[in-house]
């Protein structure tokens, strides 16, 4: 495993960064639009870092139905989606394919083949990732597959050579249906050999929030109930379901994005320091908090949640179909594109801070941020100038659609006067860096390379987050559906969620 370690000279960057072990990468799917959208240009991304070991390859497994012919085809449709940057060749070389059926034995004895005459090839043997961008039913016959031709077993050499498999969202439609799938998936593999993927914990500010917290002595201090009053995490879209409607109207927001990407969040924002940055103490610390989070009674729940869906409406000059009217969904359906609720952290830390979290489709704009608020001065030593009228100190992680960060405080305004104001500042990535924030997928591929499970979900954090949303979606599956509120497209959601939050004396911050 190679090290590299470079400062740049713009205000003392210190770089680290791993390179894997050897490693393949094997794709079920391998045609889908998760592996041409993200999985093979992020490979590609990784390539051209030279952040790829110098032996991999990656073999797509397709069914037969519209399947290439021979490597050379699965090589072609690969160069095609990649783009033009100069090595779309010499990376599409290293694509493989096997064709064949996820419920036929024989896929898996041809797959075990096509690893062993590469492996032999290279004269390496690296780590094997099965890489599963499949729908969830498919889980349990592939890894059956797998294993019984021994590609999943444990290897002797130890944990630098254990294959791994990947899988992606829904884990679950709820508690029960995750514990099952939990338990099939560990009937057939080690805990250390599942990395459950979210992809909005491979985003660039996403993953800053631990940089931000932990090595900055000026923030620690002040991350807890003592200085900060409250905290906003939005995550609104301004498109509608589009071509998932058979997904969506099964699941819908809570399950879409609460289970995971918003209650990720939320950990990494509260968590504990863990003593150092390992994937057990990690993921243990995010275990944690989701734990102290306060149950929701069913008795008052529209006290701490709104759900609502949207209607017809404007986006951008442009109508907009309502969700009952969205192809694909059924006229009658009760279920929620927009959820808000307050949680409340019950430790030591964040007692008595509320956690204010709504997501939406077809709201106003789409927007991804983390919006912490801190209190007020207690005293205002300006004469004519009480505290309420200060500006609160702010602090924002942008994540989508522009990825940065901003502070606000008070500053004086230039002039004879003694003038206050706010004065922002901004910081984003394009700008101070250059570059574009790379895929997230990148990161998530090329950690699983190194078999680092930090960024992926735990079978603990995965029941953890269920055991707190169950009851709400009992909840609402046995009541009358009287608590949908309706929201125009291209609004912020319903009045009721505003109402959530200005029951506290707070306001949305884009509202």
């Amino acid at each position: 495993m190679e090290l590299f370690t470079t400062r740049v000279s713009m205000q003392e960057h210190l770089c680290i960064e791993q390179k894997p072990d050897p490693a393949s990468v094997v794709i079920f799917g391998g045609w889908g639009d998760l592996t041409k959208k993200k999985l093979l240009p992020s490979l590609f991304n990784l390539y051209k870092k030279k952040l790829l070991p110098e032996k991999f390859y990656a073999i797509g497994v397709l069914s037969y139905l519209d399947s290439p012919a021979t490597d050379e085809d699965y090589r072609y449709r690969a160069f095609e989606v990649l783009g033009e940057g100069g090595d779309e060749e010499a990376f599409s070389e290293k694509l493989h394919y096997v064709p064949g059926r996820y419920d036929d034995p024989a896929t898996y004895k041809a797959l075990a083949d096509k690893l062993s005459a590469l492996d032999k090839a290279n004269g390496e043997k690296p780590r094997h990732i099965f890489y599963l961008a499949v729908p969830p039913a498919f889980f349990p016959k592939i890894i059956k597959g797998l294993s019984a031709v021994g590609l999943t077993a444990k290897c002797p050499e130890g944990k630098t050579h254990c294959p791994i498999v990947v899988v992606e969202k829904p884990f679950g439609q709820d508690l029960a249906s995750a514990k099952a799938l939990a338990s099939e998936l560990r009937g057939l593999l080690d805990e250390d050999q599942i990395y459950r993927i979210d992809h909005y914990l491979g985003k660039e500010t996403v993953q800053n929030i631990l940089m931000l917290r932990f090595a900055n002595a000026i923030f620690e201090p002040l991350w807890n109930n003592k200085y900060i009053e409250h905290i906003q995490i939005t995550v609104s879209e301004d498109i509608g379901v589009g071509s998932r409607a058979g997904y969506y109207d099964k699941a819908g927001c809570l399950r879409d994005m609460f289970q995971n990407h918003m209650l990720q969040i939320l950990s990494l924002i509260t968590m504990e320091p863990p003593a150092v940055f390992e994937a057990e103490r990690y993921r243990q610390e995010k275990f944690q908090l989701l734990k102290a989070i306060r149950p929701f009674d069913a008795r008052g729940i529209e006290k701490w949640i709104v759900r609502g869906q949207y209607e017809a409406g404007e986006i951008s000059g442009a109508d907009v179909a309502g969700y009952l009217e969205e192809e694909g969904i059924d006229t009658r359906s009760n279920t929620e594109t927009f959820v808000a609720m307050k949680v409340m952290v019950d430790n030591w830390r964040w007692a008595g801070v509320p956690f204010y979290l709504r997501s939406g489709k077809r709201m106003k704009e789409r927007v991804s941020e983390v919006a912490v608020y801190f209190k007020r001065v207690p005293h205002s030593i300006f004469p004519m100038v009480p505290p309420e009228m200060l500006t609160q100190n702010l602090l924002v992680l942008n994540i989508q659609p522009l990825e940065g960060i901003s502070l606000t405080l008070e500053a004086k305004r230039p002039g004879p006067k003694a003038c206050l104001g706010a004065l922002t500042l901004d910081f984003d990535y394009r700008t101070i860096f250059g570059v574009t924030p790379p895929e997230p997928y990148e990161r998530l591929l090329l950690d699983a390379m190194l078999g680092d499970q930090s960024l992926f979900i735990s079978t603990d954090g995965l029941e953890a987050a269920w055991m707190l949303l169950d009851p709400v979606l009992k909840n609402w599956v046995d009541g009358d559906g009287a608590d949908l509120h309706r929201y125009e497209a291209g609004s912020w959601g319903p009045d009721a969620a505003n109402e959530l939050i200005k029951r506290d004396g707070f306001f949305w911050r884009t509202s």
